[in-house]
């Protein structure tokens, strides 16, 4: 590369704000000379000695500004150019002002300290001190040249001769002051880009977690998300957005953790927002400010429920195979007993009202195991296309006929009767066939006997279909919502805690969700969520 091609620097952006603060030193010069010339008086030596080369000299220069000024608004590349020449004119035209002034004598010799400072800040040290050489020995030639022609006096010469020295100073000092400027910037241009790459490495790591982040600061507004939590929450999740428009129930827990002072509180289960999934909140406190921001992971249960599913059922499959050998045989035996004990003559009714329980109990626990059984004898899944609305006529019209209920009682509601869902028929029945029969028992206790209502839309979030039983009935306590599908937890006596149970392992197999939230004016809702129809050609047959 030729020389005059050669960079000035690493760091541009130094050179281009020199090289701007000196043209503004340009442009000012001429004027403030221009102005002190024009207004004359004394005592002054601005410009006496040679008016004429005067004034064309602060014109060129202020032209010479104007014209350095238009290739600086280009931004190319700076090269050694941009220094040299404009560094040599700037000598030339101010030593040409010193000397139309009368040497040395007028002072204005020290405006050559500018030019020389900013070329040595430009280029490198010798380069800075061979263009101050330059700047001494015009200026001792343009003072010789004044003495001469009997302008100036002797005495410019020491002057001159001092003002030189100051120009090889300025060159050194500005040339070292602009080396160390230079390995300043290039620490703080290394630091910026590890910073930046740390900042890059930090998004990309929070971005492909597999745990969902949410960040809120201490006005609840979200900062930072990463884009699996975005799924659970919903497009609307975005950094900068309220997270009370996004999850309304997620922000209830987050004051609650505050106000609990960040001790930790039950893990509660929320829907997100395509209404097909939950999820669990965990959170912890980011820095000392109280309230301050805090971080929310949020833990999709989805695989792990599709986990712990499975030991289940493998649990399920080794009990069921020991109650079949261990329990069943004795029970039955025992009822078997109590059947023929109640049928002989001479009991008493203290003896009858005890082989009523022997016998109701009894069929309890053969309930009980036929449910169990029931369950870990599954077989596959084998999902088919259904017309919901078609199916739950037929299922209706099924129901009310077996269990002898007015088909007033199980009202349907079809807003989308032709909507189609992907799952096992066996399954769907029994699921559907659990909820009913809750739901039309619990309702048969209360005052009226209120009807059972069976709708089938979507939601409107991901546009999912679902099917929802809700009853009028007494509903289920606070304090059990997060049991009530456990197995072999009952909210009444003579229940077996299986129902549920069995209702919502059979909807997780096909892929569906079996949701629980209380009835606004009272009594219980069950909404099956299906899987996602959008999704039904990309999947596999379990």
């Amino acid at each position: 590369m030729m020389e005059s091609q050669r960079p000035l620097r690493e760091t541009p952006e130094l050179s281009w704000r020199v090289l701007g603060l000196l043209n503004v030193f340009r442009l000012l010069v001429p004027m403030v000379f221009g102005l002190v010339f024009a207004a004359g008086g004394q005592p002054h030596l601005v410009g006496e000695s040679h008016p004429d080369l005067f004034r064309g000299a602060c014109v060129g220069y202020f032209v010479t500004a104007l014209a350095l000024i238009a290739v600086l608004k280009r931004r190319q590349r700076t090269t050694v150019w941009h220094a040299y020449v404009p560094g040599i004119i700037d000598i030339g035209v101010l030593s040409l002002i010193v000397y139309a002034s009368g040497g040395a004598e007028s002072g204005l010799a020290i405006a050559l300290l500018v030019p020389v400072g900013a070329v040595a800040v430009l280029v490198d040290t010798r380069g800075a001190l061979v263009l101050a050489a330059g700047a001494a020995l015009t200026l001792l030639g343009l003072q010789l040249l004044s003495w001469v022609q009997g302008t100036a006096g002797p005495v410019g010469f020491a002057q001159a001769g001092y003002y030189g020295a100051m120009l090889f100073l300025a060159g050194a000092a500005a040339s070292s002051m602009a080396r160390r400027l230079r390995d300043t910037e290039e620490v703080v241009r290394q630091r910026d880009i590890d910073v930046a790459n740390l900042a890059e490495l930090s998004e990309y790591i929070v971005q492909h977690l597999r745990e969902s982040i949410v960040v809120v600061d201490a006005a609840d507004r979200v900062r930072l998300i990463n884009e699996s939590a975005r799924l659970l929450l919903g497009p609307d999740a975005r950094p900068g957005a309220l997270l009370g428009e996004i999850s309304p129930r997620l922000l209830y827990h987050v004051e609650s953790w505050r106000r609990s002072g960040g001790a930790t509180l039950n893990d509660a289960t929320l829907l997100a927002a395509d209404g097909g999934r939950e999820f669990e909140a965990h959170f912890a406190a980011l820095g000392r400010d109280r309230p301050g921001p805090v971080i929310a992971f949020l833990d999709d249960t989805s695989e792990l429920a599709e986990r712990v599913q499975q030991t289940k059922l493998a649990a399920l499959g080794r009990l069921s195979a020991s109650i079949a050998h261990e329990i069943r045989n004795p029970v039955g035996a025992m009822s078997h007993a109590a059947q023929l004990l109640a049928e002989t003559l001479e009991l008493g009714p203290q003896e009858r009202r005890l082989t009523e329980i022997i016998t109701q109990n009894g069929e309890r626990v053969s309930s009980i195991i036929n449910n169990v059984l029931q369950l870990s004898r599954r077989e596959s899944t084998r999902p088919e296309r259904i017309a919901i609305g078609e199916w739950l006529r037929q299922f209706h019209a099924e129901f009310c006929e077996t269990l002898q209920v007015p088909a007033t009682q199980l009202r349907l509601r079809l807003p989308e009767p032709e909507c189609e869902v992907r799952i096992d028929s066996t399954h769907l029945r029994q699921i559907v066939w659990n909820l009913c029969e809750n739901a039309t028992r619990h309702s048969a206790d209360m005052v009226g006997n209120p009807p059972v209502d069976l709708m089938v839309a979507r939601l409107q979030a991901s546009g999912r279909p679902f099917l929802e039983v809700a009853d009028r009935g007494p509903g289920i306590p606070d304090s059990a919502t997060e049991r009530i599908f456990e197995p072999f937890f009952s909210g009444r006596r003579g229940g077996t805690g299986l129902g549920l149970f069995i209702a919502r392992e059979l909807a997780q197999c096909n892929s569906a969700l079996l949701l629980y939230e209380p009835r606004a004016g009272g009594g219980s809702i069950f909404r099956v969520v299906f899987a996602d129809p959008q999704r039904w050609e990309g999947r596999t047959d379990a």
